[in-house]
């Protein structure tokens, strides 16, 4: 029976695992990723990341000189809440509208208070919110807009605007199934003059940092074949106790010392020269299903592997949980998604995904799509 892998690197073909293996870049190829984003997304300066999470802790804190609140959305990965903390700033959650994932103007003016300094738009699967609305209220209120594009690269809002030319700060993730994807990486765009000078990093990144970026595909594709004899399940506990990988939302926040590799800035470059035709479509196509379990049961039966999915919890990944302290009782919303949510990345032909429909549908509620 065939497979279906929904994670693990599962999204790149031969071509782009030998290129993300041999690819060879230069100091020129960083500053072609620097300059093309300046232009394109009408910024004033940008900066280079090691991953997203770096982009957004300085983001904050280049822009804004007192600390404050900011409000997140209330289903979203670890990685924003520590970039948001990592910059001394502290992150409020507003809840979801269980049609897009994202927050509203609505839940958004509950969680508003005089420490409120900026907003993070990150479009939740590629879902894009009413910008227009959201930018009023930012406007009326005082508040920065951030948009966030890991999982909206290339894609555009209702009102015809691309996701990234609309806030003052926009943040790029390259990290592993993002819109984006090198594996790691990341940039911030400050698009408002007001922003200071930021410092540009020089040293080198680690050298397992840069090893495992170019073996992850390799290894992705090692545990789909182990899987067909069922041995992937060691080999996986054999590269995390070698540190061959690295868990999800897991990475050292360092925007300021350490810069992103060359030939990952390249490949980059590559595809957000291509950002919209990998934005036509929602980076995942999600569903919410009454008795999860059982349908990730049926699944997993059809050939259907998930190596988690987009979120098991409010915030996720589930072993983070308990540090973020979410505010189940004013989330609601987003609770309920977390436990019945499924999806899928769009890179699968529809053909692929129909037996997967077929038992979806025996279960879906109707806030799903």
């Amino acid at each position: 029976m065939k497979h279906y892998f929904l994670g693990l690197a599962s999204g790149y073909s031969k071509k782009q695992r030998r290129a993300q293996f041999f690819s060879r870049g230069t100091e020129k190829d960083y500053y072609d990723l620097q300059n093309y984003i300046l232009k394109e997304y009408q910024a004033h300066q940008v900066l280079i990341t090691r991953n997203g999470r770096s982009a957004i802790a300085a983001g904050l804190k280049y822009y804004f000189k007192e600390k404050g609140e900011v409000i997140v959305n209330g289903f979203t990965c670890y990685a924003v809440v520590s970039g948001v903390k990592a910059a001394g700033m502290k992150p409020v959650y507003a809840d979801i509208d269980p049609k897009t994932l994202n927050f509203t103007t609505e839940t958004i003016e509950k969680v508003l208070t005089k420490k409120t300094k900026a907003i993070i738009v990150q479009n939740t699967l590629g879902n894009m919110v009413e910008i227009k609305k959201i930018e009023a209220f930012a406007k009326k209120n005082g508040l920065v807009i951030i948009e966030d594009l890991a999982h909206c690269t290339g894609r555009f809002y209702p009102d015809g605007r691309e996701a990234g030319t609309v806030g003052e700060i926009t943040i790029f993730s390259f990290g592993k199934e993002k819109s984006i994807d090198v594996i790691n990486g990341g940039a911030v765009a400050f698009r408002n003059s007001v922003a200071p000078l930021v410092k540009i990093p020089k040293l080198r990144p680690p050298v397992s940092e840069v090893l495992r970026a170019r073996w992850y595909p390799v290894f992705g594709a090692m545990y789909r074949g182990l899987s067909y004899v069922r041995l992937n399940g060691l080999f996986m506990r054999m590269l995390l106790l070698f540190k061959w990988v690295k868990k999800s939302a897991e990475g050292e926040i360092d925007f300021d010392k350490r810069r992103l590799s060359y030939f990952q800035a390249k490949q980059a470059l590559i595809q957000i020269k291509n950002r919209e035709k990998i934005g036509k479509k929602p980076l995942r196509e999600f569903y919410l299903v009454e008795n999860r379990e059982e349908v990730m049961k049926k699944l997993a039966k059809a050939g259907y592997y998930f190596n988690g999915f987009w979120y098991e919890r409010p915030v996720s990944p589930e072993r983070y949980y308990k540090k973020v302290h979410f505010p189940e009782e004013n989330c609601q919303n987003a609770v309920f998604v977390s436990e019945h949510i499924i999806n899928f990345p769009n890179y699968y032909a529809k053909k692929d995904l129909e037996p997967a429909k077929k038992i979806i549908k025996e279960y879906l509620l109707e806030e799903g799509k």
